[in-house]
C-alpha cells in the first residue's frame, strides 16, 4: 500500500454513527451511516457561508473554499485559522482587508451533493489560466491509481453516502479527502496544498464523483491539467474542459475509460491484456450490515 500524505480514517468515531433499521426481509439490522454537520465560515469579520460537511480538516476546507471562490488570493498571508468545534465555526484571518458583500449577493446553487454553492463570478479567472501542455498521463499510471484508490480503506467502503477526491503524481496517490459533497473534498485538497506549499505541476486529480462544470472549474483554478473520474460527464463540464485544454477522463473502471477533452496528453503505454477488467454493474461494497441483537 502506498504511503499517503493524507488518507481517510474510516475508524474516526466522529465521522460515522451506527443506526438501527430493517432490511428488505424485514429483519432488524445495524448499519454504519456517515455523519454530516454544519460548518460556518468567516473571512475576517464577514460571514461567508454555512457548509454541510463531515467535519474533518476544517482548516483545509475553509482555505480551499475561499481559494476556489476567488476570495483568497494565492499570495495572501493567512495570519490565523480559528476553529471552534462547539459552535461549529471556522474563522480565516488575513493580513489583507477583505469585503465581499457584493460577491455574496450573487449566488449560484451548483449540482454538487449537499447543495454546492458558488459566489460571485466563478469564471472570473478561468480564461486567464493556461494549463501545462506538456503534462502527461500514462495509462499504466491510471490503472495503477484506480487499483490503489479503490482498495484504500475509506468512509465510502465503511458507510457510503460520500465522495472522494485524490491528488496524484504519476502513479502515486498523495492526498485523499472525502466529504458528503465532492466540492468539499476538492476544497480540502486545495486548502491542504495552499497550507503546505504543494504546487500543481506534475499533479493529477482523481474523483469518484461526476465530471460537472463545477469540478472542471475547480481543477482549472487549481491549475491541475488532468481530471479523472469513475463516473460520467455533463455536457457543460466537457465544453469547459475543452475550452481550458483540461484532460478529462471519465467512466474509468477496470481497463475501460473515456476521454472527452485533452486527449493529446494520454500516453497509451499499458498492455491491456495485463489489466484486470471490472465487470459492468459491479460496485464496491459499502456500508457493512449485521443483524441486531
Amino acid at each position: 500500500m502506498t504511503s499517503y500524505l493524507i488518507s481517510p480514517d474510516p475508524k474516526d468515531v466522529r465521522l460515522t454513527e451506527r443506526v438501527s433499521g430493517v432490511d428488505h426481509n424485514g429483519r432488524p439490522v445495524d448499519t454504519t451511516v456517515t455523519v454530516e454537520r454544519p460548518l460556518t465560515l468567516y473571512l475576517n469579520d464577514q460571514e461567508i457561508v454555512t457548509m454541510m460537511t463531515i467535519g474533518d480538516y476544517p482548516d483545509c476546507l475553509a482555505i480551499g473554499f475561499l481559494l476556489n471562490q476567488n476570495m483568497l488570493q494565492r499570495d495572501d498571508i493567512v495570519t490565523a485559522i480559528d476553529y471552534d468545534a462547539e459552535i461549529e465555526t471556522v474563522v480565516v484571518r488575513t493580513e489583507r482587508e477583505t469585503d465581499y458583500e457584493q460577491k455574496l449577493k450573487k449566488k449560484t446553487r451548483t449540482s454538487g451533493c449537499a447543495v454546492g454553492t458558488v459566489f460571485g463570478d466563478v469564471m472570473e479567472k478561468f480564461e486567464d489560466i493556461t494549463l501545462d501542455p506538456s503534462a502527461e498521463l500514462k495509462t499504466s499510471w491510471l490503472y495503477a491509481l484506480s487499483k490503489i484508490i479503490n482498495t484504500t480503506p475509506s468512509l465510502y467502503l465503511e458507510a457510503g453516502a460520500i465522495h472522494g477526491c485524490v491528488l496524484c503524481e504519476r502513479d502515486i496517490p498523495l492526498i485523499y479527502m472525502e466529504d458528503v459533497g465532492r466540492h468539499n473534498a476538492v476544497d480540502k485538497i486545495a486548502g491542504y496544498m495552499f497550507l503546505n506549499g504543494i504546487k500543481p505541476k506534475g499533479k493529477m486529480f482523481y474523483t469518484t464523483g461526476r465530471l460537472t462544470s463545477e469540478m472542471v472549474i475547480k481543477a482549472v483554478q487549481m491549475e491541475i491539467p488532468i481530471l479523472i473520474s469513475r463516473s460520467g460527464f455533463t455536457a457543460w463540464g466537457v465544453d469547459l474542459a475543452r475550452q481550458a485544454n483540461l484532460t478529462l477522463i471519465g467512466r474509468a473502471r477496470g481497463k475501460r475509460f473515456l476521454a472527452l477533452a485533452g486527449e493529446s496528453r494520454i500516453n497509451f503505454d499499458a498492455k491491456l491484456d495485463t489489466v484486470d477488467d471490472e465487470p459492468e454493474g459491479v460496485h464496491r461494497k459499502a456500508a457493512s450490515t449485521k443483524k441486531a441483537d
